[in-house]
């Protein structure tokens, strides 16, 4: 079988069989794509996807978790969880050749539970996609307000209404027409770097500034622990790209893959743990829930707001593309159209009216309504749902038919259910905790978040 834009297609070929992930579940080799990409480029498109503007957060994170070592702790916990997500996903996608989040839930779970998984991706997606633009004008204002103060106020070519949409049109819209997610694999590598740039900024200002006396050893609290848990699970959230991104590699198997998860998880984790450690050293309890904000603007923030900024811009046709092929998912699902005649040049016409009116809208909307971020943020509970309910789903779909058949070893297909069902309920719980959270903000008015921020219009007002 053979999935493509959600729908399937009968191959003439036969797939060899191999063992996977457990015992008696069977997966599928699939032939080399000369067109793929190595599992080294496979890396940064993995780490370009899961570090963003986030990292700003973690300093901030450690000290209201209660500080380094519950902070790591925690992390290396849910990190079991993640990449156990991450490799069930590509699993379930060789079953039948998937190559998107939906159609892997299609596979397993069958219809319903491809469109509910659509849905969501089509809402997370546009609601990160306009988080995205409203970041961008955040890291501009404040580098412009750095360099002119106030003064940049008053000139039309500065102000966030005109910034956006021509930046956005001239590094974001031409990288979000690609049939294939493989094709950002260079912007990649400049998204990668933009983070590196920061990680850097924030070990030497370390060195420069000297280490903080105020540092907690232990929460306030025990509840102070459950804070930091949505920033670090989400802060890895790549899982609704992986698999379009797998789809592309050169050698499409677990064991190629294993190498590029292994990679990209170590230079996010590395990145992650090195911007808490150095930025709750350097500013201890006083750090500021955005890091950069912590340090004199100096030249070499200057540069990492504008790293930030480049940072976003190669992430937003990641999501672009997720969101893009959940509503193409749901397009067909309401007007189906036969396999026959749903030509390339079909296809290529509505791939780029899409990509044009999901662009238009969230950066609209980004412009025109900056407070929707309130309400945006609500949306970051979904981050769960595809962390670990549908990955648990899928592990619970594939282990329940062969406890029942398969008499020998069944202890394996019982852990099996009994992870599952741990992934869904962790993922019921997050989805809990993040919108209390979220609520909590918005209701008390507490600091936001770099992921969490509304755009800062008022500084011109």
């Amino acid at each position: 079988m053979l999935i493509q834009n959600d729908r399937m297609y009968h191959s003439t070929e036969e797939s060899d069989e191999t063992h996977g992930l457990l015992t008696g579940m069977v997966t599928y080799t699939v032939q080399e794509n000369p067109k793929g990409t190595s599992w080294i480029a496979t890396v940064f498109l993995v780490v370009n996807a899961a570090l963003g503007a986030g990292l700003l957060e973690f300093p901030y994170a450690y000290n209201a978790a209660g500080g380094i070592l519950v902070s790591i702790v925690v992390q290396a916990v849910f990190l079991v969880f993640i990449v156990v997500a991450l490799l069930l996903l590509v699993h379930c996608s060789d079953i039948h050749k998937s190559n998107t989040y939906q159609a892997v839930v299609d596979s397993i779970s069958g219809k319903k539970g491809r469109i509910s998984c659509a849905f969501c991706i089509m809402v997370y997606c546009f609601g990160t996609c306009i988080t995205f633009f409203i970041i961008i004008g955040d890291q501009w204002d404040r580098f412009f307000l750095f360099v002119y103060n106030d003064d940049f106020c008053n000139y039309w070519y500065m102000n966030r209404k005109f910034i956006i949409p021509v930046t956005s049109l001239l590094f974001i819209l031409p990288l979000c027409f690609s049939k294939r997610i493989d094709f950002l694999t260079y912007a990649s590598y400049v998204g990668v770097l933009g983070v590196v740039y920061v990680v850097v900024l924030i070990i030497v200002k370390y060195f420069m500034m000297g280490s903080s006396n105020n540092i907690k050893t232990s929460p306030d609290s025990w509840m102070d622990i459950f804070t930091v848990v949505p920033t670090i699970c989400f802060g890895y959230q790549c899982h609704v790209s992986i698999v379009p991104i797998y789809s592309c590699m050169k050698n499409r198997n677990i064991k190629e893959f294993s190498k590029t998860i292994s990679c990209a998880i170590l230079v996010c984790v590395l990145s992650y743990t090195v911007a808490a450690v150095f930025g709750y050293w350097t500013f201890g309890t006083s750090v500021k829930p955005d890091i950069l904000e912590s340090y004199h603007p100096d030249a070499e923030v200057l540069v990492a707001l504008i790293m930030i900024a480049a940072k976003t811009y190669t992430t937003y046709p990641i999501l672009l593309f997720c969101g893009r092929a959940g509503l193409d998912s749901l397009w067909l699902e309401m007007r189906p159209i036969d396999p026959e005649s749903d030509t390339e040049g079909a296809e290529e016409r509505r791939r780029y009216i899409m990509t044009v009116i999901w662009f238009t809208l969230s950066l609209m909307l980004a412009i025109l309504i900056p407070n929707i971020a309130d309400v945006i943020q609500l949306l970051g509970s979904l981050a769960a749902v595809f962390i670990f309910i549908f990955p648990g789903l899928c592990l619970l779909q594939i282990a329940l038919p062969k406890r029942e058949i398969i008499t020998e070893n069944r202890y394996k297909w019982n852990a099996a259910l009994v992870f599952g069902c741990t992934f869904i309920v962790i993922g019921a719980f997050f989805v809990g905790l993040s919108t209390t959270q979220a609520l909590i903000k918005d209701i008390k008015g507490t600091p936001k978040t770099t992921l969490q921020t509304t755009a800062k219009t008022d500084v011109c007002t």
